[in-house]
């Protein structure tokens, strides 16, 4: 993607974007908004979101790639170039550019597995085009033994009314799916929409879904200030939008900095001797700090371990974005695409449910918040006498390793060895957590 300027930072008030901004109704009138808030408008809000506004912001192939008959590197870039300009879309997920074998890597993957005395259930949160959903139930079709196909479920929960849809006809092209899958229009960090607690066995597939999850913003004018939490309003008397800052009070923002230990409180001697040499620093030379959080993140799954405290959970997202010029840790990249161009805009303000935002996937800080959520952070925190036990099992694979673990990597190799899924997408990585309890 197309490298941008860097983005101008402002020492205590930041004041960006044009009117646009509030009128297209992301922002509403005379009300600050959480940076989260922000984003899940520009992305999801049913009338100006940029998932609800399309249904193809994510391609779809009219058939499966045949990488063996492409030369190499050259011809596969050539090719999917072709595939771009045709489409006109955003971008193609790995499970479309690769179907059938992405998706029937992760059936594998929960085959090998899964606990097949109980029914097999699979949620899979933001199921895009419905090729995953499509090509897992064809896997189970043609490997797994009948009876789990027979009694499987497989439940897409996706907040895009059109992309629902898609989903339905994409999985309808075998007839028997039908009676095995459903679409729930829903949004999947509502509690409420779970019903009951279930506790039996399930799975849960989140794919290319953290990256564009909600995210906070802090900030803090020096080395050693207090992080505060990043709002969005308008100038009074103008149509401009600006930032402004305030000192922690969102439990959820403060939670996840607890999570990610930025809060110096509770740092060890060494630490808080950095700290005291940074506070001599500061004072001469003041650097701003910005960090995003995922506390998008941190509710879905706080959600989904409340409502299926049994589930085991398939991750897999970008651990890193190249050319971000946004500032601060974890930043994303706003990126739109026209006439077969994409655009980097120069801040994430400049998102108007025109634009997707997508942030890097920091997967150790994934594990931190899944164990919190699980409640192994809060049980190791109360004074016992008994050592607390983890009641999750992680794993963290980067792509290539997890496909040739799972996958059939003949399957995407070129003429002279090449292999796209392999080789050009280092920056991908799986998340795999399970209950400890969870035994085949």
């Amino acid at each position: 993607m197309a490298s941008v300027p860097a983005l101008r930072r402002a020492a205590v008030l930041a004041r960006w974007t044009p009117a646009a901004l509030f009128s297209s109704g992301i922002i509403p009138e005379g009300k600050p908004i959480l940076v989260r808030d922000f984003v899940r408008s520009a992305l999801y809000d049913p009338n100006h979101g940029y998932f609800s506004k399309r249904s193809g912001p994510v391609g779809v192939l009219d058939s499966s790639i045949r990488f063996h008959e492409l030369d190499g590197r050259i011809a596969y870039m050539q090719y999917l170039d072709k595939l771009y300009k045709k489409h006109d879309i955003a971008w193609f997920t790995p499970v479309e550019l690769f179907k059938p074998w992405y998706a029937y890597a992760i059936a594998a993957s929960i085959l090998r597995t899964a606990n097949l005395s109980v029914p097999l259930k699979i949620y899979e949160i933001g199921g895009g085009s419905g090729t995953c959903a499509k090509c897992i139930l064809d896997y189970m079709m043609l490997n797994a033994p009948p009876k789990v196909y027979n009694t499987m479920k497989y439940i897409s929960v996706e907040i895009s009314s059109s992309l629902a849809e898609k989903q339905l006809e994409t999985v309808g092209e075998v007839r028997s799916h039908l009676s095995k899958f459903t679409v729930e229009c829903r949004d999947a960090t509502d509690r409420a929409g779970w019903g009951r607690k279930d506790p039996r066995p399930c799975w849960v597939l989140m794919l290319e879904v953290l990256d564009n999850l909600p995210h906070d913003l802090v900030y803090s004018p020096d080395q050693v200030s207090p992080w505060m939490e990043v709002w969005i309003e308008k100038v009074n008397g103008s149509s401009q939008g600006s930032e402004v800052y305030k000192p922690l009070q969102d439990p959820l923002i403060s939670r996840c900095v607890e999570i990610t230990g930025m809060n110096e409180e509770n740092a060890s001697l060494r630490d808080k001797l950095t700290f005291a040499a940074k506070g001599v620093v500061s004072k001469v030379f003041p650097k701003p700090r910005r960090a995003w959080l995922p506390t998008g993140c941190l509710k879905l799954l706080d959600t989904l371990h409340q409502a299926l405290p049994s589930m085991s959970l398939i991750a897999s997202d970008f651990s890193y974005l190249p050319d971000v010029s946004i500032s601060g840790d974890r930043a994303p990249l706003v990126s739109s695409k026209k006439d077969g161009k994409t655009l980097d805009h120069r801040d994430y303000l400049e998102a108007q449910g025109d634009a997707d935002i997508f942030f890097p996937t920091d997967f150790c800080l994934l594990e931190k918040v899944d164990h919190d959520c699980s409640g192994f952070s809060k049980e190791r925190k109360n004074p016992s006498a008994f050592k607390p036990v983890k009641t999750r099992r992680t794993i963290i694979l980067d792509s290539a390793a997890f496909m040739e673990e799972f996958g059939l990597p003949l399957k995407t190799r070129t003429k002279d060895g090449y292999n796209p899924l392999l080789d050009d997408f280092r920056n991908t990585k799986f998340y795999l957590s399970v209950p400890t309890h969870n035994k085949k």
